[in-house]
């Protein structure tokens, strides 16, 4: 398999997996996003590197050692340890609490999209929500995708601003 082909169905098969881990261990959903997407570029960088074993074990170590990196990085006391590690592995069945915690993230985000002003709501609903592409969202829109993804860039940061402020109020 060339590498971009394999690369693609790590994204497809794990995606969901390493989002999961991320989340976890950093508690954003940004930070998670983005360290999801730092899993996959680095696995994609050190292919060559890898036996071929246990593609599932490997694509999660280098989450969780991503996610260490960044709290070290951010100063944060709350350093994951091997055990909190497994802990954050979800369970291949779904479980009551997964989906709970799921449809809570979910409506979390819907509703800090929703407090957005226009464009920034319509485009993070469309992006972060509802899981569009950037080309999908062209087509939807019909705007420039130049245009389309300096409001997601900003949509992000306010949806990170709004959110946290939201944390630190409920937390």
């Amino acid at each position: 398999m060339n590498p971009q082909t394999q690369l693609e169905y790590w994204m497809t098969k794990y995606q969901n997996l390493i989002y999961s881990i991320c989340y976890r261990l950093t508690g954003d959903y940004f930070d998670a996003e983005d360290l999801t997407q730092d899993t996959f570029l680095s696995a994609y960088r050190h292919q060559q590197e890898f036996d071929g074993q246990n593609e599932k074990a490997w694509l999660c170590r280098i989450a969780t050692n991503k996610c260490i990196d960044y709290l070290k990085r951010a100063g944060r006391r709350s350093i994951p340890t091997e055990e909190l590690f497994f802990s954050a592995l979800p369970d291949s069945r779904s479980s009551p609490e997964g989906e709970t915690l799921e449809t809570e993230i979910q409506n979390h985000l819907y509703e800090s999209c929703c407090k957005l002003s226009s464009p920034y709501r319509e485009v993070a609903l469309d992006y972060y929500y509802y899981e569009l592409d950037i080309n999908e969202i062209v087509q939807k829109t019909g705007k420039n995708k130049k245009t389309l993804q300096t409001q997601i860039y900003r949509a992000k940061g306010m949806l990170k601003k709004l959110m946290r402020k939201e944390d630190l109020f409920y937390g």
